[in-house]
C-alpha cells in the first residue's frame, strides 16, 4: 500500500487547487454514478488501532466487514439478509464489538429499528442479539471490566445500568438503588453523565409537562441546575462530559433562544469560563481526545466547516497538521487508537464524497486506506458556493449556490433545492449527490437554509414555528430575487424541487409567487395541513402529536390557509409530483389529495411517478435513475430559453 508523507499530501493538494476549468463538464457522468449506493457508509477503528469495521451496502441490505488494518484483509463479514442494514458499530474493547440493525424505508425518513441489538467477537464467535439492545443508549464502557458497558434506556423514567456483552444480560452495579438498576432519574426522556472515575453526576432530559431539564446528583436524589418549558424562548444548560482533572464540566449553554456556547462550568460554585462560541451557528460537532477528558476543538459550518481548536492537547497539534495538509477539504477525525498512535480520519469536500486515511504518528506518513464513491471525479463535479442576504423582515438567511462547472456561471436556468423537515435540519457544504446530478445537466442549484431550519440557534427555529407557507416560504422567495439582483439566475428560467417538507414547500411557493416558478417539482410532499394531522407516523404517537402542536397552524382554518392543495387559484407553474407507495412518515393519501383538488380546480399534473415498493425516498438505483432521467426531461421541457 503506498504511504504518503504530510508534506507530499500537502504539496499534491496543493497542485490539485489550481486546475483550471477549461471546457463544460458534468454531463458526460452517467446519471447511474450519482445514484449507486456508497461503498460503505460506516468506518470505525478498534482501540489499539488493528481492525476496523467497515458497513457494507450490498444491493437492498448493508453488510460489515472487519478488516485488517496492516494488511487490508477482510478477516470477517456479517450478513443478517434481505431489508436489514448493519449501523452504528461500537467497540467494547480490542476484540469485541456491538452494533444495531435497521429496516430501511426511504431516503428522506428514519429507519425502522427492530428492538434487538448484537454482540460479536471480531472472528464471529460469540455472536449473539442483545434483547431489546436497540432501545438503550450506550455511554461507555465499564472499568476493569472488559466486555461490560454502560448503558441507559427512557420509558417513562430514566434508567442506568450495567450490560455485559458477553452474556447479553443487564445486572445491577455494585452501587445499586435497587436489585435491577444503578440509578433512576426523574425524567420522562432522559440520560446520565459520569465521571472519570464512573460516579454518577448529572442526568439530562424532558419531564412529562414538556420541560428540558438538568439534574445534578445530591446523595441519593437530584437538584435542578436548569430547566426550560420546550415550547418557549428556553436557556439551555446541558452537560457534555469532565474535564481531564474531573472537577470542571464541559456545558452547552444558551441564555434564551441565541447560539449555543460552550463553557467549562464549575459544579460547586456555578462559575462558567467560555472555552467556544460561534455567534452565527450552533456547534455542530466536538473533538474529544483519545482518553475522551479533553475537548480539542468545535466543529462550526458557518458556511465551510471550520475546527475552532480550544486545547493544547498533543492530539490538538494533529488536528491542526491534518487540516493545514488538506487545505481545500474538510478533515473530520473519526478515532484515535488509545496509545495515540493511529489517527483515522475522513477527507472530504463539496465535490468529492471523500475518504479514509490512517495517520501514523510514531513513522509520520498518512496511509490511504478506502473511499466512499471512487467513481465520482472530483474534477467534474461543481463547487458550492457559500451564500447570505437579508430577508424582506431584516433577518439573515444563509445558503449555498452551486453553479455548473465550465459556464460562465451567469443567467442559468436555475432549480431551488429545498431541504426537508424543516425545523432542526439544514443544509451544510459537502457532496450531495442531488446537487451535483442537477448541476452536471446546467442548471445553478440554490439551497438555503430558511428561518426554521436548525444549527443557527433555537431563536432561528422557533422563528419558523407555525410559519409554514408564509414567513419561511417569503425566504426562499426572497433567496431567489437575490440570485436574479446578482445575475446568477435568468429570472423566466426558475423551477423549485424538494422533498418531503421540501415538497409541501415546492407547491406551496408558486401558489404564493405564480410568476416566479416555471415549473415545481413535488417528492414526498406534504400538501395538505389537515390531513397531516390524521396520516402517517406522526400523529401515531403522543411526542409526535406534540411536535405537531407546537409547529403547525392552529386552527384547521390557518392549516389550509398555508396549505397548497386548498389554494390551488393561482397556480400556473407545470407540476410534477413524485411519490413511494410504502410511505409511512408523508403517507401517498397527501399526493392523491393534492391531485384530487387540482382536477376539481381545472388543473392536473404534468407528470406523476409513483413506485410502488419505495418509501419516504427512492432508495433504489434503478428507480433513481428513472427518476431522473423524467426529471431532467420536465426541468429541461420548462426551462429552455424563450
Amino acid at each position: 500500500m503506498k504511504q504518503l508523507t504530510m508534506s507530499t499530501l500537502f504539496f499534491a493538494l496543493v497542485l490539485a487547487s489550481v486546475s483550471t476549468f477549461a471546457q463544460p463538464v458534468g454531463r458526460n457522468v452517467p446519471m447511474e454514478d450519482f445514484f449507486r449506493h456508497a461503498e460503505f457508509t460506516e468506518v470505525k477503528m478498534s482501540p489499539d488501532g488493528q481492525h476496523m469495521a467497515v458497513s457494507v451496502p450490498v444491493e437492498d441490505k448493508t453488510v460489515l466487514a472487519m478488516i485488517r488494518i496492516s494488511d487490508m484483509q477482510v478477516i470477517g463479514r456479517w450478513d443478517l439478509g434481505r431489508n436489514k442494514h448493519i449501523v452504528n458499530v461500537w467497540w467494547v474493547n480490542n476484540s469485541r464489538f456491538i452494533y444495531r440493525v435497521t429496516e430501511k424505508t426511504g431516503t428522506f425518513d428514519f429507519r425502522v429499528m427492530p428492538t434487538d441489538m448484537f454482540a460479536s467477537d471480531i472472528d464471529g464467535r460469540r455472536h449473539f442479539a442483545i434483547p431489546n439492545g436497540n432501545r438503550y443508549q450506550i455511554i461507555g464502557r465499564v472499568k476493569d471490566e472488559p466486555d461490560s458497558i454502560w448503558v441507559q434506556r427512557s420509558i417513562d423514567q430514566a434508567f442506568l445500568f450495567k450490560l455485559d456483552t458477553s452474556r447479553g444480560a443487564s445486572r445491577a452495579g455494585a452501587r445499586t438503588l435497587d436489585p435491577i438498576t444503578y440509578a433512576i432519574a426523574p425524567l420522562a426522556g432522559g440520560g446520565f453523565l459520569m465521571d472519570h472515575n464512573e460516579e454518577l453526576r448529572y442526568a439530562v432530559g424532558v419531564t412529562e409537562d414538556r420541560r428540558f431539564r438538568t439534574l445534578r446528583r445530591a446523595g441519593e436524589g437530584w437538584e435542578v441546575v436548569h430547566e426550560g418549558h420546550l415550547d418557549e424562548a428556553m436557556g439551555r444548560r446541558q452537560p457534555l462530559r469532565f474535564d481531564a482533572d474531573n472537577r470542571l464540566v464541559y456545558f452547552q449553554v444558551s441564555d434564551g433562544g441565541e447560539t449555543t456556547r460552550i463553557v467549562l462550568r464549575d459544579p460547586e460554585t456555578g462559575e462558567e469560563t467560555l472555552v467556544s462560541h460561534n455567534e452565527v451557528v450552533d456547534p455542530a460537532g466536538f473533538v474529544w481526545s483519545s482518553d475522551e477528558k479533553t475537548l480539542l476543538a468545535v466543529m462550526y459550518v458557518p458556511d465551510r466547516p471550520v475546527y475552532d481548536i480550544v486545547s493544547d492537547h498533543p492530539e490538538a497539534a494533529i488536528l491542526r497538521s491534518l487540516t493545514n495538509a488538506f487545505p481545500e477539504r474538510m478533515v473530520a477525525i473519526s478515532d484515535i487508537s488509545e496509545d495515540q498512535r493511529y489517527v483515522l480520519f475522513r477527507v472530504f469536500s463539496d465535490v468529492d464524497p471523500g475518504g479514509f486515511y490512517l495517520y501514523d504518528l510514531q513513522e509520520g506518513t498518512a496511509r490511504y486506506l478506502l473511499s466512499n464513491r471512487r467513481w465520482i471525479d472530483p474534477d467534474l463535479m461543481s463547487p458550492m458556493t457559500p451564500i447570505s442576504y437579508e430577508a424582506r423582515d431584516g433577518m439573515q438567511i444563509h445558503g449555498y449556490l452551486t453553479l455548473p462547472k465550465g459556464t460562465a456561471g451567469r443567467d442559468l436556468p436555475m432549480v431551488v433545492y429545498v431541504h426537508g423537515g424543516p425545523h432542526g435540519i439544514r443544509d451544510s457544504w459537502g457532496f450531495d449527490r442531488d446537487v451535483q446530478a442537477l448541476a452536471s445537466r446546467g442548471y445553478a442549484v440554490l439551497q438555503l437554509n430558511y428561518r426554521g431550519s436548525g444549527g443557527y440557534g433555537a431563536d432561528f427555529m422557533a422563528a419558523g414555528y407555525r410559519k409554514w407557507g408564509t414567513a419561511m416560504q417569503d425566504d426562499l422567495t426572497d433567496g431567489v430575487r437575490w440570485a436574479i439582483e446578482q445575475g446568477y439566475a435568468a429570472e423566466n428560467r426558475i423551477c423549485i424541487f424538494g422533498g418531503s417538507y421540501g415538497g409541501y414547500a415546492a407547491l406551496m411557493s408558486p401558489v404564493r409567487e405564480p410568476d416566479l416558478y416555471r415549473c415545481t417539482i413535488g417528492y414526498v410532499g406534504v400538501y395538505s395541513l389537515p390531513l397531516m394531522f390524521k396520516d402517517g407516523d406522526i400523529p401515531r404517537s403522543a411526542s409526535g402529536r406534540a411536535y405537531q402542536a407546537r409547529i403547525l397552524p392552529e386552527t384547521e382554518a390557518e392549516q389550509k390557509a398555508q396549505s397548497p392543495a386548498y389554494n390551488l387559484d393561482t397556480l400556473r407553474a407545470a407540476v410534477m409530483l413524485v411519490h413511494g407507495a410504502q410511505d409511512q412518515r408523508v403517507p401517498i393519501s397527501q399526493m392523491n389529495y393534492l391531485v384530487r383538488q387540482m382536477r376539481e380546480n381545472g388543473l392536473a399534473p404534468e407528470e406523476t411517478v409513483v413506485e410502488r415498493r419505495e418509501g419516504h425516498g427512492f432508495y433504489d438505483v434503478d428507480n433513481n435513475v428513472n427518476l431522473y432521467t423524467q426529471i431532467f426531461r420536465f426541468l429541461d421541457r420548462h426551462t429552455a430559453p424563450n
